[in-house]
């Protein structure tokens, strides 16, 4: 299931650096956080893999 913003798409990239060791949890916040404890790796790359072009800031 593809990103519906780009804020979605970036807090997906993060919390799947997260979940690779790239960067800590703690670090995370927010959608990040909520997105790391509830998506497995497979449907954070599905997130962070959507085209940032054409999508809105953020999901109204």
């Amino acid at each position: 299931m593809p990103a519906t913003s780009q804020a979605q798409q970036k807090a997906a990239g993060a919390a799947l650096s997260a979940k690779r060791g790239k960067i800590r949890k703690n670090e995370l916040k927010g959608a990040s956080r909520e997105m790391y404890d509830s998506m497995n790796e497979k449907q954070l790359e599905e997130f962070a893999e959507t085209r940032r072009k054409g999508l809105p800031s953020k999901k109204s």
